[in-house]
């Protein structure tokens, strides 16, 4: 064989393997660009519900425009004392990871967090935590939610959901004001806290108040006047804690549906284990002392 058609073999054969190791290295980049996909940007905005204070994004001027008083300035009968320490998450937060979703909520079943009450006085309460429960499953909880209401009665959301595998649905942004409590109160170190937002309806703790929700055993569903239940899942348990660690609300600013409800009717979250619930924030979160 000639010089010249060995060298032609060997060019071809090493324009081959170029072409392969090229061929290799493109399909390793694309798995490994496939492997390290970050999740969808929506979702990752929303692990860090609850935020540390909620922003009123809107004045009352709408609200006020409907009654006979301008909107006048004065102190908040609420004291608004920086929380002494600081939380941050630990290795057990990092390591418990919970499915997430989104779900979409009609307008009508949400609104925004105000600066003034109904009378034009200014207010900024610190947030607080309100635990509910559904009275039915999460899908038909999440269908309501989705259904528009003009009767501002019937008016409803929580700001996130719990199902019973641990799965937390991310419902209301948490800046949003979910109707979560209608005629409402907390009490705490600051007093007696609520605020009326609408003059048509009762004060309530809404416009500072994250609500989350967890999903009735399907002992209970569709059932009234019951005193309790076969109680939630351990996922249930781990996510709502998992969830409320990546806040700086207090524990002394956690609270339920019943502790905050003043129309008698509201007794949700029905057999839950409060102890259980706290060690299992304190294992996801740990207080640091602010200097």
């Amino acid at each position: 064989m000639k010089f010249g058609d060995w060298a032609t073999r060997i060019i071809l054969i090493s324009l081959l393997l170029m072409a392969m190791a090229a061929t290799l290295l493109i399909g390793r980049a694309t798995k490994l660009q496939i492997q390290t996909a970050q999740p969808d940007p929506a979702i990752i905005s929303w692990n860090q519900n609850p935020p540390v204070q909620f922003q009123s994004a809107k004045t009352q001027a709408e609200v006020s425009a409907k009654t006979s008083k301008p909107p006048t300035k004065t102190n908040s009968p609420v004291k608004n004392n920086q929380t002494p320490v600081r939380y941050k998450t630990t290795t057990a937060f990092a390591q418990y990871r919970p499915r997430l979703e989104m779900a979409t909520v009609d307008p009508s079943n949400y609104g925004e967090r105000f600066a003034q009450n109904a009378n034009g006085v200014f207010f900024n309460n610190e947030p607080i935590v309100v635990i509910h429960e559904t009275s039915n499953s999460a899908s038909s909880a999440v269908n309501f939610f989705q259904t528009p209401h003009d009767d501002e009665s019937v008016q409803a959301s929580y700001h996130s959901l719990v199902k019973l595998d641990g799965t937390i649905v991310y419902l209301v942004p948490p800046d949003k004001r979910a109707f979560g409590a209608g005629d409402s109160v907390f009490v705490g170190a600051n007093g007696i806290e609520t605020v009326q937002t609408n003059p048509n309806l009762p004060p309530s703790v809404n416009n500072f108040a994250y609500h989350v929700s967890l999903e009735t055993p399907p002992d209970a569903w569709g059932l009234n006047n019951i005193k309790g239940h076969s109680g939630y899942t351990e996922p249930q348990y781990n996510s709502l804690a998992w969830l409320i660690a990546q806040s700086q609300i207090p524990i002394e600013r956690i609270t339920t549906h019943r502790g905050v409800d003043r129309s008698g009717r509201k007794v949700d979250p029905l057999s839950f284990d409060g102890d259980k619930f706290l060690n299992l924030l304190r294992s996801f979160r740990q207080a640091i002392s602010i200097k």
